[in-house]
């Protein structure tokens, strides 16, 4: 029988650590067995969890026998990792055992060295931090999980089941995937593939940066059809200083920078408003409605009418 091993670190997030126990626990072939054999692992018996101590039946070496190794997230992520969980890690990964993390889990398999190179992600708020600790990953902040065939990593709370079920329809199929999903009570595929949706935040404009009037600039004229030489003209540069001044300051391209920030306005717009979509998109700078939703769409995930449905306030949604 498959094994899947999940290993709780000190600050284990309870529900990180939950949920592909409870996931692949549940999952039932179709001739009625068990999937799945589901063993829980620790560098020591006790785990602090933070609201409760947890212990864990089975030490580091059971590692050895697993097929799948899980390692959600902690409360800690930029905390150290313990030598002897790096170490039966990376011996996990070299005899090719499958393994995966849930929400900052990426971290730690970070530090041991199992990413590099490779695309991942993690919870989006935690995604530059990722980015800069090491910054020989390519992390995409934008998507529930990546799988990269025997490493995979996914986002924060959610995402995880995601990731499990993900899994699951790997091993045996979709039809079993499908039966796990609706013991979760969850979609197999969540509505709008695989994106993270991200708080409302503007790009990072740096106190003080050369860049931060033509940031604030091109915040307030955000209906303005800008392009690169417009927003040149007013940093007063060339396009090319421009591009490089960008990069330097805010990781990104001006228009880039551009589009993301008018997203994020549509975002604020469809929480708080009760505004048309068509009208949305116009004030924030598309010049046509099939051009906003489908900017949208790419940036987020879904649509403009699913996400408005998601995550308008109550107080818009009673409004009038």
């Amino acid at each position: 029988m498959h094994t899947v091993a999940v290993l709780a670190l000190d600050k284990v997030i309870p529900f990180d650590l939950s949920t592909p126990i409870e996931v692949f626990a549940r999952t039932r072939l179709a001739d009625g067995n068990a999937g799945y054999r589901v063993i829980v692992c620790a560098e020591r018996p006790e785990v602090d969890a933070g609201h409760f101590t947890l212990r864990a039946p089975w030490g580091l070496e059971a590692l050895r026998e697993a097929d799948t190794i899980i390692v959600p997230g902690t409360a800690d992520p930029a905390g150290p990792v313990p030598d002897a969980v790096r170490d039966a890690l990376t011996s996990a990964a070299a005899k090719g055992k499958r393994i995966a993390s849930i929400c900052s889990g990426t971290f730690i398999l970070a530090a041991a060295g199992l990413l590099d190179g490779l695309r991942a992600t993690t919870h989006w708020i935690a995604a530059e931090a990722l980015a800069a600790a090491y910054p020989e990953i390519d992390v995409d902040p934008d998507v529930l999980y990546v799988d990269n065939g025997q490493i995979l990593t996914s986002a924060g709370a959610a995402a995880g089941m995601d990731l499990c079920l993900h899994l699951i329809r790997r091993d045996h199929g979709a039809a079993i995937a499908a039966d796990a999903a609706r013991l979760s009570v969850m979609a197999l595929e969540r509505e709008g593939g695989q994106a993270q949706f991200i708080a409302l935040r503007h790009p990072p404009a740096p106190r003080g940066a050369a860049l931060e009037p033509t940031l604030l600039w091109m915040q307030e004229n955000l209906a303005r059809d800008l392009s690169l030489a417009d927003i040149a003209a007013r940093a007063g540069m060339s396009t090319r200083t421009l591009i490089r001044h960008f990069r330097e300051q805010t990781g990104t391209t001006p228009l880039q920078w551009l589009h993301r920030t008018r997203i994020r306005q549509a975002q604020h717009l469809l929480e708080t408003t009760q505004y048309a979509v068509e009208r949305i998109g116009a004030e924030v700078g598309f010049g046509s409605p099939t051009s906003f939703r489908d900017r949208f769409k790419r940036t987020t995930g879904v649509s403009p009418v699913i996400y408005r449905r998601a995550f308008r306030s109550h107080e818009v949604m009673t409004a009038g």
